[in-house]
């Protein structure tokens, strides 16, 4: 019983100590330290914290203290999706709609759009009711539907 203890004491030391890095790093972001920002956000991002993750993909997307490298923002984007991030959900869409860091396919980037916009984030639908729809035709957007009834059911963890 000790041994428990002891876990849930560690693990409420770690969320603070995340929330302050976290914290620091959106503080330095916001002055422009990109450099700084990156220092307190890519070892959360490592570990999972899932704003650390869509921030660095932001900052990778927009060449914001590292080369722009969409390949990089795709990762990021991806690992935060993958934990329901409804923002990095609508960003994938927007790397698969126009191929940036991974090949154009407007059925993925209609599905992350369409989750995206399923978990709140305004974006997604414009993206994929302005851009994406036109594009595609009906057995695409069918397609797109059914993998992304696919991905939620299985809580992101299959979104091919």
């Amino acid at each position: 019983m000790k041994i428990f203890r002891v876990i849930a004491v560690g693990l409420m030391l770690v969320t603070p100590v995340q929330a302050q890095d976290f914290d620091s790093g959106m503080e330095a972001y916001r002055a422009g330290d990109y450099a700084g920002a990156l220092q307190n956000w890519r070892p959360l991002a490592e570990r999972g914290h899932l704003y650390s993750q869509y921030n660095l993909g932001n900052m990778f997307y927009n060449g914001q203290g590292v080369p722009q490298d969409f390949a990089a923002a795709e990762l990021w984007f991806r690992m935060a999706a993958e934990q329901g991030y409804a923002s990095a959900q609508t960003n994938l869409g927007v790397n698969y709609g126009f191929g940036e860091g991974v090949p154009q396919d407007y059925v993925i980037a209609h599905m992350w759009s369409n989750i995206g916009a399923a978990n709140g984030n305004a974006d997604g639908a414009r993206l994929r009711d302005e851009y994406l729809v036109p594009k595609m035709t009906p057995s695409d957007i069918s397609e797109a539907q059914r993998r992304a009834r696919v991905c939620m059911e299985s809580n992101y963890q299959n979104c091919d």
